[in-house]
């Protein structure tokens, strides 16, 4: 093939208008984790109808579309996530969430949108020559045991063998259509820990008859924010953040229990292996010196996000042929967000990349209750799906 017979923007254009429509309805029905029934047979349903071989039930409710063109013995799966959060959406828009406690707030609605758009246009035109087999992933958004686990562990690469595979993921804050990539090390593990601790409630007027989990937990609190600093080689990227205290019910009641929910992010192997010893061993300590007892459940959650470099390579080519060397950036700094599509990358060679969301002025926050997806990255998304597809399977 020639670079004139590989997909360009223009091309995806015409189905601006179907694809932003397709977002609005994943956006008003929003399904959380292992739950996606509904999401699951909208695509299942347009995979159908675009001519691929659909296959559903993967980890529940994941789906993935496969077509194979000319005699190339070379494959490539794509991957795009269906789950929502569990969120009340705050915007006021038409196509806002219809269901209450439910929202789109991570552009999961996009991410299925745009690799839609580029199945549409990939069985349309059949400018490739071997099998594509695209991915469409639940639970993405769990923290652990996850969907892109549950696929991998039940078989996804044997029953789809796939060479290569690429994931994307809207990013806010950087103009609409910028693609980003980093080969290697891309996005950090990430673990919970969830921490009850248990004291003996009582009046507030008679605090020497109780042991107070409150003014436990907020030694900890302080505590925990001495790990990083001090515990930690400075050059090595951590993070532990709480972001659940949970205790009490009026200002005059000692309560028995308080709850801490946190996030640990790390890079490095045996830096995740010592926080987790802190972790541990201060939060014992802190309870013991305080008369309360400390039950600690730490859950391993998403590993590494690391970006082979010949694939990373070749998509950022891809990424330039499509929307321009101004566009792209090759060397984007680590994030310390977690990714389960790390599971994958585990399996298989492949590339995350990132696609700008919209700056400060027009983007929004993911995980927040204002957030949504830019409909301007649907046809560059489709687009560069689309032709990394046609590169990639027309390589000798």
């Amino acid at each position: 093939m020639t670079s004139g017979m590989f997909t360009a923007l223009s091309d995806l254009s015409p189905l601006q208008e179907d694809l932003t429509q397709l977002r609005y309805t994943l956006h008003g029905h929003p399904e959380l984790a292992f739950s996606e029934t509904q999401t699951s047979a909208l695509v299942a349903a347009r995979l159908t109808e675009y001519g691929y071989e659909v296959t559903t039930g993967l980890a529940g409710t994941g789906v993935v579309g496969s077509m194979k063109c000319g005699t190339g013995a070379r494959s490539i799966g794509v991957r795009a996530d269906l789950d929502a959060l569990p969120i009340c959406e705050a915007n006021t828009f038409a196509h806002a969430s219809k269901v209450a406690g439910r929202m789109h707030a991570c552009g999961h609605d996009g991410h299925t949108a745009m690799l839609l758009g580029a199945a549409r246009h990939l069985a349309a035109t059949r400018r490739f020559d071997g099998t594509v087999h695209l991915i469409f992933q639940p639970a993405e958004e769990r923290g652990f045991d996850s969907g892109a686990k549950r696929m991998v562990d039940e078989g996804l690469f044997d029953r789809f063998p796939c060479d290569a595979v690429f994931g994307m993921h809207n990013h806010p804050g950087e103009p609409a259509g910028k693609l980003m990539f980093r080969s290697g090390e891309f996005m950090a593990a990430g673990d919970r820990v969830f921490i009850k601790i248990v004291g003996t409630g009582g009046h507030a007027a008679r605090p020497h008859l109780a042991n107070d989990p409150i003014v436990a937990a907020a030694a900890i609190v302080m505590g925990l924010q001495t790990i990083v600093s001090r515990n930690v080689d400075p050059s090595k990227p951590a993070v532990i953040t709480i972001g659940k205290i949970n205790g009490g019910t009026a200002p005059n009641v000692i309560p028995g229990e308080v709850e801490l929910a946190i996030s640990v992010r790390s890079f490095h192997a045996e830096v995740r292996v010592l926080l987790k010893e802190r972790i541990l061993a201060l939060v014992n300590a802190q309870a013991e010196s305080f008369g309360v007892k400390a039950e600690i459940d730490y859950v391993a959650g998403y590993p590494v996000v690391r970006n082979s470099e010949a694939e990373t390579l070749f998509a950022i080519e891809v990424a330039r042929e499509v929307v321009g060397d101004a566009n792209v950036v090759a060397d984007m700094d680590r994030l310390m967000g977690s990714e389960d599509f790390a599971y994958m990358l585990e399996a298989r060679p492949g590339c995350f990349l990132r696609i700008g969301n919209g700056t400060a002025e027009n983007g929004r926050v993911l995980h927040s209750a204002t957030y949504d997806f830019n409909d301007e990255n649907l046809v560059v998304g489709a687009a560069f799906w689309s032709r990394l597809v046609e590169r990639y399977l027309s390589r000798a």
